[in-house]
């Protein structure tokens, strides 16, 4: 449970490299890195919700 939080990190980490690799600004990309986390932690919080409830 408590490694979940690496669920938004990890894509948005090769986001980042995939940026890199293809010389695209950062600031042009941000949009997905919203995407990225904003769905990551909702991912987390809903299985950590799961994990809890079916305790």
């Amino acid at each position: 449970m408590t490694r979940l939080f690496l669920l938004p990190l990890i894509p948005a980490l090769f986001w980042y490299l995939f940026l890199l690799y293809n010389r695209i600004p950062i600031k042009q990309g941000a949009r997905v890195f919203y995407w990225i986390i904003g769905l990551g932690w909702g991912l987390a919080a809903f299985l950590s919700l799961m994990m809890v409830l079916t305790r």
